[in-house]
C-alpha cells in the first residue's frame, strides 16, 4: 500500500466503488474533481492493481482552521488499517493549525476519539438533490 498527498496523476478509472450505500453517489469524475479541488487530500493506492482504495479530503484557510469532510475506504479493505493511516496522514499535515473539525455519525464517535478528537454539537445543512456533485 502507498499512500499519495495529491490527486496528481489519478485517473477516474481508479475510482471505482467509492459512497458505498449513498442513494446518489457522486460519479467517479466528479470524485477526481472533488479529491483535486481539496486543500488537501490523502489516498491509498494498492501497489498491486494501482486502484485508489481509500482516502480522506479537508479544506482549509491554510491559517486557522480545517474541515476533514470525507474519509473512504472501499468496503473489501476495511479493517486494514488503512483509514487510521489516512487519518493519521491527515492530522499530521494539518497540526499547524488550530482547529481541525470533522462531523461523523454517531456510532463513529469512538473511532475518532482515538485520535484525541472531542465530541461536540454541531450543525448540518444537506441538499440531498445534490449529493452526486451535479
Amino acid at each position: 500500500m502507498k499512500f499519495q498527498h495529491s490527486a496528481a496523476g489519478i485517473t477516474a478509472g481508479q475510482l471505482g466503488g467509492f459512497f458505498v450505500d449513498w442513494p446518489n453517489p457522486p460519479s467517479p469524475e466528479t470524485h477526481l474533481k472533488l479529491l483535486s479541488n481539496s486543500s488537501h487530500v490523502i489516498l491509498a493506492i494498492d501497489e498491486d492493481t494501482n486502484q485508489v482504495v481509500g482516502f480522506i479530503t479537508a479544506i482549509s484557510d491554510g491559517v486557522l482552521s480545517a474541515y476533514i469532510p470525507l474519509l473512504e475506504v472501499l468496503p473489501e479493505y476495511k479493517n486494514k488499517g488503512i483509514g487510521k493511516e489516512l487519518v493519521k496522514l491527515m492530522l499530521d499535515d494539518l497540526k499547524h493549525l488550530y482547529m481541525i473539525d470533522l462531523c461523523c455519525d454517531e456510532d463513529l464517535v469512538p473511532y475518532y476519539e482515538k485520535f484525541g478528537m472531542h465530541q461536540a454539537t454541531g450543525m448540518i445543512y444537506r441538499n440531498y438533490d445534490r449529493q452526486s456533485g451535479n
